[in-house]
């Protein structure tokens, strides 16, 4: 059985004792078992603690009078993104041959959400390593396929996540998002992505800040009453955590019945035209927006998209180093080049040499630039873009050459400035591909991808609202409004049918 059905309708069958959740989580786990050396999506199945919690469930809800008092998701399985939400006793590899034999001794406070939720977990999804990149391809784990196109990546880093929700393998899955790494998969898988506002989602106890608050952990969907179910049951008001904010109190979400201003361009945020497919995207939304009685804008964005990405992989490096020291210094041994791939390497060795005084001046400038859009969107309810600047690629896409992995394996022969231009090669041809999604990332706001387009050939490319913080409710009634118009393309793939 496929799980064409989303999370919350299942959820209500297994209460009304319709399913059991034995039956469905064993469903789930002969999905994967069955197809997913085809997509190679999931990196690991647990499935005697998932078997276990599923019959423990039946059992509970076979005794319980009040179905009420049950969590919404009761009894749902989910898949874990296998970047940085750990579950004690389980794998949790980050995609990295570093942690190719790692067990999680701490579940994160996110993945204590999803089980507070009544999730059962059954197993993680794969990711690049470290969720460095916009593909799902690390050496450990392999390449991730497109169920829309098993030639082609569902991109990344959540594209193991995608590819599996996308299956129908899984009702609903969790993933992440530090530039794009939900709504990239989500564009180019044909799915639902919401990137919520910073402070929303649970944090620590190991990490608590997330790339300076560019990621957040969340989940994709294939429908906007999951997405809403989904952020309400994981919301949190962390007073410990270093961003807060507050909870979302409406508790049904209902369509717009008033007229949005709704900004938009005909570039992307580092100044180049849309190519053709996502151009026709991006009309086809405005006409279908106009249609529904808002009021579009052509305008640019107040922010340097040049500016905003250079400081990104800044921090990024920063934080990586961060990471590595911390790697180090608990294996008591130091990393070298051969335990990394080479981008993860370079990023790594280039956050070395990053004066304090640069970083800080970066952060000084994510602030502005939040300030900057918060004010944009006091004039604009929302700016449209695409997702992704097209469709997604094929799988090989940016492989790397011979001269470009020996120049990352030898950044350290180069100056600090010529380690940020050698960054900022590597990464500009994907980044072409993905423009659109990481300033509201550095920024702090929500964003959407919603699958409302696909090309001749069938490939969805997402089209991506994006708001003021706080501002999810309103992205989800538009999606609600645009779903309720049976605009939204977001059905499963049978891989057995193919």
């Amino acid at each position: 059985m496929y799980f064409e059905m989303d999370a919350t309708e299942l959820a209500y069958r297994i209460k009304d004792r319709e399913l059991t959740v034995t039956e469905v989580v064993k469903q789930a786990i002969t999905n994967i078992r069955k197809e997913n050396d085809r997509l190679n999506a999931v990196t690991h199945i647990q499935e005697k603690a998932a078997l276990q919690l599923a019959m423990d469930y039946d059992e509970l809800l076979e005794s319980t009078k009040n179905i009420e008092e049950l969590p919404f998701f009761f009894g749902v399985p989910i898949l874990l993104k296998d970047l940085g939400q750990e579950q004690a006793g389980q794998p949790s590899t980050s995609g990295s041959q570093i942690f190719a034999n790692y067990t999680a001794e701490v579940s994160s406070n996110f993945t204590k959400k999803v089980e507070e939720a009544g999730f059962v977990i059954v197993g993680r999804t794969s990711t690049p390593e470290f969720g460095f990149k916009n593909e799902t391809d690390s050496q450990l784990h392999g390449y991730s396929h497109n169920p829309n196109d098993l030639n082609r990546s569902p991109g990344g880093s959540s594209g193991g996540a995608a590819a599996a929700l996308k299956a129908g393998w899984v009702p609903i899955v969790t993933a992440s998002d530090g530039g794009g790494s939900i709504r990239i998969p989500a564009s180019f898988s044909g799915l639902i992505g919401l990137k919520p506002t910073r402070g929303r989602m649970p944090v620590g106890p190991d990490s608590y800040r997330g790339w300076q608050g560019a990621s957040i952990d969340f989940g994709l969907t294939r429908s906007i009453r999951d997405t809403w179910n989904l952020l309400k049951a994981l919301q949190v008001e962390q007073i410990e955590a270093p961003f807060y904010c507050p909870q979302i109190k409406e508790d049904t979400l209902t369509p717009l019945n008033y007229t949005l201003k709704i900004a938009y361009s005909w570039q992307t945020p580092l100044g180049d035209a849309l190519n053709s497919e996502a151009r026709q995207a991006q009309e086809e939304t405005i006409e279908q927006l106009r249609s529904m009685g808002h009021h579009l804008v052509e305008v640019e964005l107040p922010t340097d998209g040049h500016q905003a990405m250079r400081g990104y992989y800044q921090v990024n490096g920063v934080e990586t180093q961060v990471m590595m020291d911390g790697i180090a210094k608990m294996r008591n041994k130091l990393i070298d080049s051969e335990e990394m791939e080479p981008t993860s390497w370079a990023l790594y060795r280039s956050g070395v040499n990053i004066p304090a005084a640069d970083y800080s001046r970066i952060l000084t400038e994510w602030d502005q630039m939040a300030a900057l859009m918060e004010s944009f969107f006091t004039e604009y309810d929302i700016y449209l873009s695409p997702t992704t600047n097209g469709p997604a690629f094929e799988l090989e896409e940016f492989v790397k050459s011979d001269d470009m992995i020996a120049r990352l394996l030898n950044i350290d022969a180069l100056t600090q400035s010529e380690q940020a231009d050698l960054i900022w090669e590597v990464f500009e041809r994907s980044l072409s591909w993905t423009p659109f999604t990481p300033q509201a990332n550095l920024t702090g706001q929500p964003a959407l991808s919603l699958p409302l387009y696909e090309t001749k050939d069938g490939l969805p490319i997402g089209m991506q609202f994006w708001a003021g913080r706080g501002k999810e409710s309103l992205l989800l009634q538009l999606g609600l409004s645009l779903e309720n118009e049976g605009l939204l393309k977001a059905n499963i793939i049978r891989l057995s049918e193919q």
